[in-house]
């Protein structure tokens, strides 16, 4: 005789075969409309110019149109809150990014878990970040920069796109390795922090690689040093920030595809296999060269160990630069 146990056991197998019916029929079937692509920072900046090259790239691929919206505000925790509570259907995605890990530290109340509230797809792109000053400045060196920082105590300004992104923390890190003091002035992202040291409201900042370049080869801007680890072929006698005398910083940007936790397996790998596809696509890779990215594809797994070595990275540059929690 059947017992209750075997019929409860019956019944949550054909449950549970149902719905693996229904997400391999919705796997299948995706997508089947239109898709938002949210970049938490404003148009035009350096993550919206490389996310609308791949949405076109992908569009042809999916057969549906990548739509881009732009969420910029509180550092990119606009766009990746708006993002987190979306459905985990495959219609969200977000460009997530370097600043998503900082603000697990950053900010003692970011709106979204970067490792819990999304499944990482993979990585993009990475940028270098250079420090530079306007041009009409008179400064062409990291000695120069401190050097006048030393001499006028807390008169020179620096921008970033927002309190505690990796610029603001760079920017930090470097005040205390070399002595100098500066005010901090946060913007909405390193297009505006850009337009800041145009302008001359600020003294120097971090930007990333392919917003400044256009600056500096128009002789409107100076590059006095590389934040990463190594230098940049476009720009071969700028120096790396541990070769100008800044020890201890180690900013390189990154940022790639990731979509709402809970969507289904078959979906990502659906939305992994066009994104693999679009970056191997040479004319993608020259458009994306060409705005001062550095293709970097990975696989899911090696890009959330990317965004997770990134809140460590964010913790040791908050300690060593005395920053607290917001």
């Amino acid at each position: 005789m059947e017992t209750n146990m075997q019929r409860r056991l019956f019944a949550a197998l054909l449950a549970g075969a149902a719905l693996g019916l229904s997400t391999g029929a919705q796997a299948q079937d995706y997508p089947n409309r239109p898709i938002k692509w949210i970049v938490p920072y404003l148009a035009g900046t350096a993550p919206d110019t490389t996310v609308r090259i791949v949405a076109d790239a992908m569009d042809d691929i999916l057969k549906q149109p990548v739509v881009v919206e732009n969420k910029g505000g509180a550092a990119g925790n606009l766009g990746a809150q708006i993002a987190a509570k979306a459905q985990p259907d495959g219609y969200t995605w977000v460009y997530s990014a370097a600043p998503m890990s900082t603000s697990m530290r950053m900010y003692r109340k970011p709106g979204f878990d970067v490792m819990k509230d999304f499944v990482h797809v993979g990585r993009i792109a990475q940028s270098d970040v250079l420090l530079v000053v306007n041009s009409e400045s008179g400064i062409t060196s990291v000695r120069e920069l401190v050097e006048r920082g030393r001499k006028n105590p807390g008169k020179l300004a620096f921008a970033s796109g927002g309190v505690g992104s990796p610029a603001h923390m760079g920017a930090e890190l470097m005040l205390n390795a070399s002595g100098m003091e500066a005010l901090h002035v946060p913007y909405k992202g390193a297009s505006e922090s850009a337009n800041a040291v145009m302008g001359k409201q600020v003294d120097f900042a971090l930007t990333i690689f392919s917003v400044s370049l256009p600056h500096i080869q128009a002789g409107k801007m100076n590059a006095l040093a590389v934040m990463g680890p190594r230098r940049n072929p476009r720009l071969p006698n700028v120096p790396t920030a541990a070769e100008a005398g800044l020890t201890g910083i180690n900013l390189v940007s990154f940022g790639g595809l990731s979509v709402p936790a809970g969507t289904p397996a078959p979906i990502v790998k659906r939305i992994s296999d066009a994104l693999n596809k679009a970056l191997a696509d040479p004319q993608v890779r020259a458009k994306l060269e060409a705005n001062g990215s550095i293709v970097a594809p990975s696989t899911a797994q090696e890009y959330a160990q990317n965004l997770q070595a990134e809140i460590a990275n964010t913790e040791a540059m908050m300690k060593a630069a005395k920053i607290e929690a917001q």
